[in-house]
C-alpha cells in the first residue's frame, strides 16, 4: 500500500486536515489512515545558518570581517526542532511514501517553511499543494478535491527565498557594522528600522511643538450658535465681543449639502490589528494570535490577508453568512436589512487569500467556549461584514454665514436622511465596554437668508494641539502606506513590511529596549532615537524598504529576475561597510549607559558609580570597591543597596533596620560602619555589635 503524506504548519493544523481525510491514528509526530500520513513543521523547521556556521572567525564580531556574503547558503535546523524535523524526514524517504502535499499556510512564508524542508531532507518525490483560506471541513475536501502542483507556486518560493536572504544580509551586516562602532548591540533590520525612524520623527514633531494660545467669539440666538474665526489676541477678540454685544446678526449665506457615506470595507488583517487596537487595546500581535486561534478552531477564515474583497463567486456563501448572523447577534436583533453582497465581490482585488470573514462553523457553534478577548475579535469580525453590505449612510449637512459687527459667523449643523450602515455599527459599539467616540449631531433650526437674530456674545480660549504620539492603531496606519507615494499605482503590496510581520516587528522594536508603550502609545527611547539619527538614508528610509517588497511582488507574479535582486542587495551592503568604516571619538559613547553616582570615594575623592555587581571608583588607578555580594550583608540577610553605599560613602556609617543576627534570630536595628582597610578591600562592622 502507498501513502499520500501530508505536511502542515502547525500540528493544531495538522489534526483538523487529518479528522477530514480520514487519517485518524496517532502516531508518534504523524496521523495516519485513509491512504494519508499528516504530519507537521513547528514554524520554521529549517532557519538559515549563523554567521560563525560559515567560519569559525565571524564567532567574533570585528569590522575587517564584513561584509559576510554567504556563498553558497547554508542551513540548519535548530536543536529544539530536530525530533520533528527527523520524524518528517523519515516520513519523506519512506519508500511507501509515493507522493507529497504541501499543506502549510497559503502564502509566501508558507511556501518557504515547506520548501527548505523538503530540500534539506534531500526528497525529489512529486509534490501538490493545498491552498486553502479556511480550516473548516468543506473547504478542506475542496481544497484536496483541487490541489495544484508545486510547481505553480516556485516564482512565490523565489520571492520568499529573496525576502529571506535579504533580511539575513542587511540584518547580519548592519547590525554588526554599527554594532561594532558603537560598542553596543545594536538590531538594525530592513523593516523595523524605517519603522523606528517614523516613531523618532513623529517624537521630534511634538518636542518641537510650541503650543499657541488663541480665542474665538461666539454668537448665540436662542438654540443657535454660530462662531468667528481664530483670533490672535485676547483684546481684539474683547472688542468684537463688545460690538456683537446685543447687536443684530444678519444670516446672509445658507448652504445645504446631502452626501452619502459608503459602507466600510471588510477587514485585512491591518485594518482588524487597526480597529482592535482603538476599540480594546489590544496589541497587532494579540490581535494575530486570536485571529489565529480562531482560524485553527475554524471559525474564521484565514487572518494572514491582505485583501478587503471576496472572490465573485463567494456570493451565494456570504448571503447565507449575512442571514445566519442576523439571527446570532444579539445587536442585529430586529435589523431590517436587505443585503448588498455584490458591492464586497472583486476577484481582481483578492491575491492570496479573500477578506477575514466569520465562518459556517461558527454560525454553528456561536460564542460558545470562546475567551473574552476571540469573542470581542469574533463580533468586531462579524459587525464589519454586516456593516460592509449595508446600505450607504445619508446625510445633509448646513452651513450657515452670519453678518455681525462687520465680522463673519458660522455655524454647522448635520441631519442624518438613511443611517444606513451607521446604525449597524452604532448598534454594536453600544455594546462594548470600551470607550468610544459617538458622533454629535447638531441640528440647526429653520434658516433663511436674510433672516436677523438679537443675539449675545461670549469669548472661549483655545490652544493649538501638537501632533499626537503613535498608537499601535495609528502606526500600523502610517507602515501601511509608508512609501507609498513612491510606488507604482498597480503595485500590488505597498508599505513596510506585510500584515503577517508588523506585528512582530512592532514586539521586537520593544523588546530590543528602541520602543517603549506608554498606555495605547508607542514612543521611541533615548537608544531608540540615537539609533534612527546615526543610520543612513538607505536603512531608515521607508519609500526603499517599500520598493523592496514591491519588487518581491513582481519576482512572485514572475516579472522580476531573483538573482538580479540579490545582487543588487549584496551591492548595497558592500557599499554601507565601504561608507562607515569609522566615528567620531565622541560618538563612540552615545549609547553608553548614564553612569549613576553613588558618592565620592573615600580614597581618592573621585565618583563612586553603581555598576551590575558592585560599586566601584570612577578612577582606574584607585581600586576602591564595595561589592553587592559582600558576606557581611549576605550573612545578615540585608541587601547591599545604593542607599546604603551612599550613606556609608558620606558619613562613613549607614543606619539599617532590620539586620538578622544568628546569634539571637532576631532582626535588629543597627548602625554599620565602613572601614577602610587601605588595602585592596573594605571591611563593615556595626557600632553596637553586642547585639550580635
Amino acid at each position: 500500500m502507498s501513502f499520500q503524506l501530508v505536511i502542515a504548519e502547525k500540528p493544531s493544523v495538522a489534526r483538523s486536515i487529518a479528522a477530514v481525510i480520514g487519517a485518524t491514528e496517532k502516531q508518534n509526530g504523524y496521523w495516519q489512515g485513509g491512504g494519508y500520513l499528516v504530519s507537521w513543521c513547528i514554524g520554521h523547521l529549517v532557519s538559515f545558518a549563523e554567521a560563525g556556521q560559515y567560519d569559525e572567525k565571524y564567532c567574533k564580531w570585528k569590522y575587517e570581517d564584513l561584509p559576510i556574503l554567504p556563498q553558497p547558503w547554508q542551513f540548519i535546523v535548530p536543536d529544539e526542532k530536530k525530533q520533528q524535523f527527523e520524524i518528517v524526514r523519515s516520513l519523506l524517504n519512506r519508500p511507501d511514501v509515493d507522493s507529497v502535499t504541501a499543506a502549510t499556510d497559503a502564502g509566501r512564508e508558507g511556501e518557504l517553511i515547506f520548501r527548505l524542508v523538503y530540500q534539506m531532507a534531500g526528497c525529489t518525490k512529486p509534490v501538490k499543494r493545498l491552498w486553502i483560506s479556511s480550516m473548516e471541513d468543506a473547504a478542506i475536501r475542496e481544497g484536496f478535491a483541487n490541489l495544484r502542483p508545486d510547481s505553480d507556486y516556485e516564482a512565490l518560493y523565489q520571492s520568499a527565498l529573496c525576502r529571506a536572504k535579504a533580511d539575513w544580509l542587511v540584518g547580519i551586516n548592519a547590525t554588526r557594522l554599527f554594532s561594532v562602532l558603537y560598542h553596543k548591540t545594536l538590531t538594525v533590520g530592513r523593516v523595523q528600522t524605517p519603522t523606528l525612524k517614523m516613531l523618532v520623527d513623529r517624537d521630534a514633531k511634538i518636542l518641537r511643538f510650541q503650543k499657541e494660545k488663541y480665542y474665538t467669539v461666539g454668537i448665540q440666538s436662542g438654540s443657535l450658535k454660530a462662531g468667528s474665526g481664530r483670533i490672535a489676541s485676547m483684546d481684539e477678540a474683547d472688542t468684537l465681543r463688545k460690538a456683537c454685544a446685543g447687536a443684530s446678526a444678519i444670516c446672509f449665506s445658507v448652504k445645504r449639502e446631502k452626501k452619502t457615506e459608503q459602507p466600510p470595507k471588510l477587514y485585512d488583517l491591518t485594518t482588524l490589528q487597526r480597529e482592535a487596537n482603538r476599540l480594546f487595546g489590544f496589541t497587532a500581535k494579540q490581535t494575530l494570535d486570536y485571529a489565529q486561534q480562531l482560524y485553527e478552531k475554524k471559525l474564521l477564515t484565514y487572518p494572514r490577508t491582505d485583501s478587503q474583497y471576496l472572490t465573485e463567486d463567494m456570493g451565494q456563501t456570504a448571503q447565507h453568512l449575512v442571514s445566519d448572523l442576523l439571527g446570532l447577534l444579539p445587536f442585529a436583533q430586529g435589523l431590517d436589512l436587505t443585503p448588498e453582497v455584490g458591492r464586497i465581490l472583486n476577484s481582481k482585488k483578492v491575491s492570496d487569500h479573500h477578506a477575514i470573514l466569520p465562518t459556517a462553523e461558527f454560525v454553528k457553534q456561536g460564542f460558545t467556549g470562546l475567551a473574552e478577548s476571540e469573542c470581542k475579535l469574533m463580533n468586531l469580525v462579524c459587525s464589519k461584514l454586516l456593516c460592509a453590505i449595508a446600505a450607504p449612510h445619508e446625510y445633509e449637512t448646513v452651513t450657515a454665514v452670519f453678518s455681525c459687527a462687520g465680522n463673519e459667523f458660522t455655524a454647522k449643523g448635520k441631519t442624518v436622511l438613511v443611517p444606513g450602515w451607521k446604525e449597524i455599527d452604532q448598534r454594536f459599539r453600544s455594546t462594548l465596554k470600551a470607550d468610544t467616540e459617538e458622533e454629535v449631531l447638531n441640528t440647526l433650526p429653520e434658516l433663511a437668508e436674510g433672516q436677523s437674530y438679537s443675539v449675545v456674545s461670549d469669548i472661549s480660549e483655545h490652544f493649538t494641539s501638537p501632533p499626537k504620539a503613535y498608537t499601535e492603531d495609528t502606526l500600523l496606519s502610517a507602515m501601511e502606506r509608508a512609501g507609498s507615494e513612491d510606488m507604482p499605482e498597480e503595485a500590488e503590496r505597498k508599505g513596510l513590511g506585510t500584515p503577517a510581520t508588523r506585528a512582530a516587528i512592532l514586539e521586537k522594536l520593544v523588546q530590543m529596549g528602541f520602543v517603549q508603550r506608554k498606555g495605547k502609545q508607542l514612543v521611541p527611547t533615548k537608544d531608540g532615537i540615537n539609533l534612527a539619527v546615526v543610520l543612513p538614508e538607505s536603512l531608515t528610509s521607508p519609500a526603499l524598504t517599500a520598493e523592496w517588497e514591491n519588487r518581491l511582488t513582481e519576482i512572485a507574479k514572475g516579472n522580476a529576475d531573483p538573482d538580479e535582486f540579490m545582487a543588487e542587495i549584496e551591492a548595497q551592503v558592500r557599499q554601507l561597510v565601504k561608507t562607515y568604516s569609522c566615528i567620531s571619538a565622541d560618538k563612540q559613547n552615545l549609547f553608553q549607559s548614564e553612569r549613576v553616582v553613588i558618592g565620592k570615594c573615600p580614597r581618592c575623592g573621585e565618583n563612586i558609580y553603581e555598576g551590575k555587581k558592585n560599586f566601584y571608583c570612577g578612577n582606574r588607578g584607585c581600586q576602591f570597591v564595595m561589592w553587592k555580594n559582600d558576606r557581611f550583608f549576605e550573612q545578615r540577610k540585608k541587601a547591599f543597596t545604593p542607599k546604603i553605599a551612599a550613606a556609608l560613602l558620606k558619613n562613613g556609617k549607614a543606619k539599617i533596620k532590620g539586620l538578622y543576627s544568628e546569634k539571637t534570630g532576631k532582626t535588629y536595628d543597627a548602625t554599620v560602619l565602613l572601614a577602610d582597610t587601605g588595602g585592596k578591600y573594605v571591611n563593615y562592622r556595626i557600632a553596637t555589635d553586642s547585639i550580635m
